[in-house]
């Protein structure tokens, strides 16, 4: 056995969480076993804790087999293909999920005395339980949490069956388990004490959560964030789809460019763009190429095609009511790194600050001593071949500028806590150095 009951788990869980530590998390336990293993977790990480309340929806005439699930504020998930396959009828799954949102209610209201439910939209958020056997309510706990506006989902637990990230590895963005034993049973063959957890203990768990808010702990300011706009970004003569998030009192904006024809949709840069977000920034996610351009891979690399439609994107959201005067940075990966560059380095381009995340800043070429804008070069401490293009660009750059190596990380930063890092690096570079007022040269 590995752990002498569930709060004894959940500290040894938290220290393989430890990278997560100061980021916006929220800690999701799933009841009742995994609350006090996620209560363990919330408190080492100063993190927020609640329930992740789910309910499976179950075909009629086969519960176990489940189509669909609910969560709160009427999120549902539902397999299409399981309806169809069962012939479900749009009323039996009504009849389903009515009967099992009562049961839901019934337990949050249980659960939390009142208390809305911890707000997930643009987070970090854990979802804890006390093991995983076949990984279906894991599953629906993800999917559910994704649905209520969660940027980036870590599932924990403190033991699995060896092969659990074959079965879970799609619906969460990082697994975490200390231990993944091949001879696994049943979950509580791993605890010394694994009795029951009853109502009263998780309510007491929350109840202790909600006493010792984290507020007094979060070194940034939380920022309320709308929801995203979806917007016609006029560029040229194209009109490229964007999403628009301006919180209230944003200090600026920050548009995201990339090469590729999915920007907006990128998981990556929804994820940093959630944290700019909660420091009070607004954001512009935009596809700088359209779905048939894209199909020619030297569009990917026409830097100079690439920043006209930065630059065009500019003018036009300067132009937006909820973004006039209003200072604007970008925030570059891989090509787009170089458009943004380019496009900042444009005579009366006033662009605040740059941040580029494994970018190639040096397709940018004879442009780079031209910017004036204060840039940051992030590149993964694995990532050799781009992290040495980027220290050649930035000897030749004139303007303020840093190089920041985050350790251990690849390319694309997949490594546990390297995008948090990317997110902090860049809301403090974007904080610092944007104002409302115009950028001028040194």
């Amino acid at each position: 056995m590995y752990f002498i009951d569930r709060r004894d788990a959940g500290r040894q869980l938290a220290r393989r969480l430890e990278h997560l530590k100061g980021a916006e998390v929220v800690v999701l336990g799933l009841p009742r076993g995994g609350v006090p293993v996620a209560a363990e977790v919330a408190e080492a990480l100063g993190a927020m804790l609640d329930v992740c309340l789910v309910r499976k929806l179950g075909v009629p005439f086969q519960p176990e087999l489940g189509m669909g699930a609910i969560g709160e504020g009427g999120v549902r998930v539902i397999n299409d293909e399981v309806v169809r396959i069962a012939h479900v009828t749009p009323e039996e799954l009504a009849e389903v999920e009515a009967r099992e949102r009562e049961v839901l209610q019934s337990r949050a209201r249980r659960y939390r005395g009142g208390r809305e439910p911890v707000g997930l939209q643009g987070s970090t958020v854990v979802v804890v339980d006390d093991g995983v056997a076949t990984g279906s309510t894991a599953r629906a706990a993800c999917q559910i949490a994704r649905a209520r506006g969660a940027a980036r989902i870590v599932l924990a637990v403190p033991v699995a069956p060896h092969d659990w990230t074959a079965r879970l590895g799609g619906d969460a963005d990082e697994l975490v388990c200390p231990h993944t034993p091949r001879e696994f049973f049943a979950i509580g063959q791993f605890y010394a004490d694994f009795s029951q957890t009853d109502d009263d203990e998780v309510v007491a768990c929350l109840e202790e959560a909600a006493a010792h808010p984290v507020s007094t702990r979060r070194t940034k300011p939380r920022h309320t964030v709308p929801e995203d706009r979806e917007v016609d970004v006029q560029a040229g003569a194209m009109v490229l789809r964007g999403q628009l998030t301006v919180p209230e009192g944003a200090a600026g904006v920050v548009l995201f460019a990339h090469g590729s024809g999915s920007s907006r949709h990128s998981p990556r840069n929804r994820f940093v763009a959630a944290g700019l977000n909660r420091a009070g920034l607004g954001t512009l996610l935009f596809d700088l190429l359209t779905e048939e351009e894209e199909i020619d891979r030297a569009n990917v690399f026409d830097t100079g095609l690439l920043a006209r439609r930065l630059a065009d994107a500019t003018g036009w959201l300067r132009g937006q009511p909820e973004t006039q005067g209003l200072a604007v940075g970008y925030f570059g990966a891989s090509t787009g790194a170089a458009a943004a560059l380019w496009a900042a380095a444009e005579p009366g381009a006033r662009i605040a600050a740059v941040v580029s995340r494994g970018g190639r800043p040096d397709l940018a070429g004879p442009r780079l001593p031209a910017v004036t804008a204060p840039t940051l070069l992030i590149v993964g401490g694995h990532d050799e071949l781009v992290l040495e293009l980027n220290r050649d660009a930035q000897a030749q750059l004139r303007c303020e500028n840093r190089l920041a190596v985050v350790p251990g990380a690849t390319h694309l930063f997949e490594e546990p806590g390297a995008l948090e890092k990317v997110t902090d690096l860049a809301r403090d570079w974007f904080t610092d150095h944007m104002a409302p007022v115009p950028h001028a040269a040194a």
